[in-house]
Order: C-alpha cells, then sequence, then structure tokens
C-alpha cells in the first residue's frame, strides 16, 4: 500500500505555511511594518508651558517698559526703543495666545516632534525641569543647533519617560544653569510681574 501523504499549503514565496508561526508584539509598542522601527512611547502635549495672566502683569510690565523707554530716548538711543518695544510686543503675545498641541513621539530610532525626525546618534543627553508647574522633558543635541529639544509631558509622567529614555541616553538629575538662566530666575523672584501666590 502505498503511504499517504499530508498535504502542506505553500505560500506565494515557496514556504509552507506550517512553518510560519506567530510572533505577538508587546504591548503599547507599535511596529512599523515597512521599516520594522518600534514606537516606544507617544503622546501629545502643548508646544511650550502657558499661563493666563492677569491685568497687574500687563500694567506692571507697560509701566517698565515705559521707563526704560524715557531713559533710552534721554540717550538717543532710538533702535534700543523699537527693540524694547518689540520685546514687549512678543511678551504680550506669549502670554495672551495659548500654544498649540504637538505629537511627540519617541521610537527605537530616535524622537520625532510633528515632522522633524533626530536619531539617537545625534543625540547626547536628557533632563527634567517644571515651568509653571508643567514638566518639560529637555534633550540636549550634538549640534549647535538646535542645542536642545523641550517637550512638555501633558499627562505623561516623567518616571515612565526616563525609563523609556535610559537605554538610549544618559539621564542627568540636575543641569547647570547658563547665564541667561539665572538671571531670569533672579527677575522673577526679586520683580514679579504679578503677585506669587502662597
Amino acid at each position: 500500500m502505498a503511504a499517504t501523504q499530508k498535504k502542506s499549503t505553500k505560500t506565494p514565496t515557496g514556504i509552507s505555511k506550517d512553518t510560519i508561526k506567530t510572533v505577538q508584539t508587546p504591548k503599547n509598542v507599535q511596529i512599523n511594518s515597512s521599516s520594522g522601527i518600534k514606537t516606544l512611547l507617544s503622546w501629545t502635549g502643548p508646544g511650550r508651558p502657558f499661563k493666563r495672566r492677569g491685568k497687574q502683569f500687563f500694567a506692571t510690565a507697560i509701566l517698565i517698559t515705559f521707563l526704560v523707554e524715557i531713559i533710552l530716548f534721554l540717550f538717543s538711543q532710538y533702535l534700543l526703543m523699537l527693540v524694547v518695544l518689540s520685546l514687549l510686543f512678543m511678551g504680550f503675545v506669549l502670554a495672551t495666545v495659548p500654544p498649540r498641541d504637538f505629537h511627540y513621539r519617541i521610537s527605537s530610532e530616535g524622537i520625532t516632534v510633528e515632522d522633524h525626525s533626530y536619531l539617537w546618534i545625534e543625540l547626547y543627553d536628557f533632563y527634567f525641569k517644571k515651568r509653571e508647574n508643567v514638566d518639560i522633558l529637555h534633550v540636549r543635541t550634538k549640534a549647535f543647533i538646535p542645542g536642545e529639544l523641550t517637550m512638555t509631558l501633558g499627562d505623561i509622567s516623567h518616571d515612565h519617560v526616563r525609563m523609556v529614555l535610559l537605554p538610549y541616553l544618559p539621564y542627568r538629575e540636575s543641569v547647570k544653569q547658563t547665564f541667561m538662566e539665572k538671571s531670569g530666575d533672579w527677575l522673577a523672584k526679586n520683580f514679579p510681574l504679578e503677585p506669587t501666590k502662597q
């Protein structure tokens, strides 16, 4: 008697379907089938910290600007007067117009902010700061431009983000402030434009 042979269905590539095994993707990880890039974490958050200001903030800013303009006028520094007015206008815009939401993505390839992607080899380290009671992720780049990526975390905890980034970048507990940051903090502390809530 001839032995009965079991027929095996083959795919167009000639591989038997019996040898194909299903691979399950871990939870919370998306894989781009065309490139094999894993999305480790993605979220949406405002482009910058935003806090609505009261009338006293704008009144104090206008008063200080007016005094500075008088001093510059006495020294005939008309160009600097225009610069000060431009800074006042920009400050008012940032204080009144809420930022739009950005989409942030951390993948096995690097970090993507909207349509701009940065590979891990282009990034240096990361740390966290809090501004206006908002947690912000700072990722420093090896190149001078942009120098640093800032991403608001929204509802994502910084502990979760740190665990995702640690396999790729070193984490800094604290980073020395620059001269501009120290000056800004000193001015905000000693000459606040509006009263701080205790």
